[in-house]
């Protein structure tokens, strides 16, 4: 081999360790995605069983029941449609009716979502940013300006 096609060879053999790290960089992430939902655009959306979204509204006023210990269930509403949460470990502490939130989690086999975080505002000039999207667009939500 000539020193020329020694160095091409080297190049050629970073550029396919590169390419293979990137690809499996991108497949690492496709796995992490979880899409964003609103109550009423599930009635739309095509999920399989087990698959885990981002579900986000406003919780839905006198929804929240406590059960023993941690567990609690509430509605998340866009005030269209209404999704029962349930959710097992310690709520946010400015978690309460009205107010924005985003759970992570999948649905269960009964058709309740069960999440495994709950993301309250936290305070009351801010609420996540896809959650204010989609309730401004329904006319569901105002911003107050101060």
């Amino acid at each position: 081999m000539t020193r020329k096609q020694k160095r091409l060879s080297v190049i050629a053999g970073a550029l396919a360790f590169l390419g293979a790290a990137t690809a499996l960089t991108f497949y690492a992430l496709g796995q992490k995605a979880s899409y964003f939902y609103m109550p009423a655009d599930l009635q739309t959306a095509t999920l399989e069983p087990g698959q885990r979204i981002r579900l986000g509204g406003l919780v839905e006023n006198g929804s929240i029941v406590r059960g023993q210990g941690t567990q609690v269930a509430f509605g998340v509403t866009d005030s269209e449609k209404t999704v029962k949460v349930r959710y097992t470990g310690i709520l946010p502490d400015l978690f309460r009716e009205g107010q924005g939130v985003i759970t992570e989690g999948s649905f269960g086999p009964d058709g309740d979502f069960i999440a495994d975080s709950v993301l309250a505002k936290h305070d009351e000039n801010y609420m996540p940013k896809e959650v204010a999207d989609s309730l401004k667009a329904k006319g569901v939500w105002q911003e107050t300006t101060q």
